[in-house]
């Protein structure tokens, strides 16, 4: 793995959304975001200016949430903070996966169960279309989704493993570990290489995925900014 190849991974929004995943861009001047029922995430350039926050401003609309991953810099003035989150990227450059027998593809008819899943063991963001964005394997038991995992943010090259949650009554049974590893077999088989993200304070999942194979590449924040209510005033 060069360093040309992992540096996609420094704005891996922007990269995804003006990579494999522009299909989904919204746009405006150089500010990106996914739809809103498919992934909270608004890319900025590395180096916002007064016009990328003014973009930020008119895609999200006054008074609305942008959620940020790996931000870096200071929001403008008047902006308020819902959320700071630190985080740690994690690559998987060598993780070659398994697949799991018991793992079965997620569609369409099984979102309503995947967001409840979602809702009780609270993975990070999970939205009525975010299973368009790549892979999603779920374990059943006696018919009921009990663990699922899949695919997010897509940088050239990478594809971020995410909504890694199993409901309380199965833990300790391995299933996060059997399905990290068959979403990243089929990450492999494409060709490409798995990466994920998780909170800095979450050591039992750092854990886990080191264990796996996956190191640790750099922290990184998740920021959720509140645009201000009123977006006549300057947002530099």
């Amino acid at each position: 793995m060069s360093e040309a190849d992992d540096r996609v991974l420094d704005n891996p929004a922007l990269a995804a959304l003006t990579g494999p995943h522009a299909h989904f861009a919204e746009r405006r001047g150089r500010v990106l975001r996914y739809p809103v029922d498919v992934s909270p995430w608004v890319a900025l350039p590395d180096e916002p200016d007064a016009s990328d926050w003014a973009d930020v401003a008119a895609l999200a609309g006054p008074g609305k949430e942008a959620l940020m991953m790996g931000f870096r810099g200071r929001t403008p003035e008047g902006w308020g903070t819902v959320f700071r989150v630190d985080g740690v990227q994690l690559v998987g450059p060598d993780v070659t996966g398994a697949p799991d027998e018991e793992a079965v593809r997620l569609g369409p008819a099984d979102v309503p169960e995947m967001l409840d899943l979602v809702a009780r063991t609270r993975p990070g963001p999970f939205l009525p279309r975010t299973l368009e964005l790549g892979i999603y394997l779920g374990i059943r038991r006696g018919g009921a989704l009990v663990a699922m995992a899949g695919e997010r943010v897509r940088p050239p090259g990478w594809s971020e493993i995410s909504a890694v949650c199993t409901d309380p009554s199965v833990r300790g049974q391995g299933l996060a570990r059997r399905l990290v590893l068959a979403v990243a077999h089929g990450i492999r088989e494409r060709g490409e290489r798995p990466f994920l993200h998780t909170g800095a304070d979450n050591t039992g999942a750092i854990k886990l995925y080191e264990s796996l194979g996956f190191r640790h590449r750099r922290e990184l924040l998740f920021l959720g900014t509140r645009v201000p209510d009123d977006l006549m005033e300057p947002v530099a």
